[in-house]
């Protein structure tokens, strides 16, 4: 049987993460990404998925939930999902990161296979991680909520694009790509 993969960021963050770095920290939704979560729902529920598979953090299990009730199917949390874990960088201003250490975050595009932010996980760890998880989806049509980096690993890691092409990949909060795995 095919699979058909419909890959969901997330909604807007709560805005005291906004200029942060939170990869795997579980950070909430605004206001905003709560009713813009809402007013998904029906348009991902008639996708008509099979499966609704998240990250287990917040910002992707509330509109996972929302969308597997509407569809009326399983939802699983799987957290091969989930945005980069960046170590020591989590819950710190992006700005502090750069002051601290200047260049040495362009580390997660320049050397991909070796650079780990803040001792976190590198982008060829994450990209891995992100398209065995794709391969491990059900057959059928699966409605994956999950995060920027994730998604655009698995499009760039899947298409063997070189990893700077990857920024372009990450699909605005609430947006959608379909692809057949």
């Amino acid at each position: 049987m095919s699979r058909t993969v419909l890959l969901v960021r997330h909604t807007e963050v709560a805005k005291r993460w906004h200029g942060r770095c939170y990869g795997v920290s579980d950070a909430g939704l605004s206001r905003h990404g709560d009713a813009h979560a809402q007013a998904l729902v029906p348009e991902l529920a008639r996708w008509r998925p099979d499966h609704v598979v998240h990250s287990g953090l917040r910002r992707s299990t509330q509109l996972a939930a929302a969308v597997s009730r509407t569809a009326g199917c399983t939802v699983t949390a799987d957290p091969n999902w989930r945005e980069r874990d960046f170590g020591g960088w989590e819950g710190r201003s992006w700005h502090t990161i750069y002051r601290e250490s200047g260049n040495a975050m362009d580390g997660m595009i320049d050397t991909p296979g070796s650079f780990r932010p803040g001792g976190g996980e590198t982008t060829a760890e994450l990209a891995a991680r992100a398209v065995a998880a794709l391969a491990n989806l059900p057959p059928g049509r699966t409605l994956v909520v999950a995060h920027g980096g994730t998604i655009a690993a698995v499009l760039g890691g899947r298409g063997a694009l070189p990893v700077p092409a990857w920024l372009a990949l990450v699909p605005a909060y609430g947006g959608t790509v379909e692809i057949a795995a």
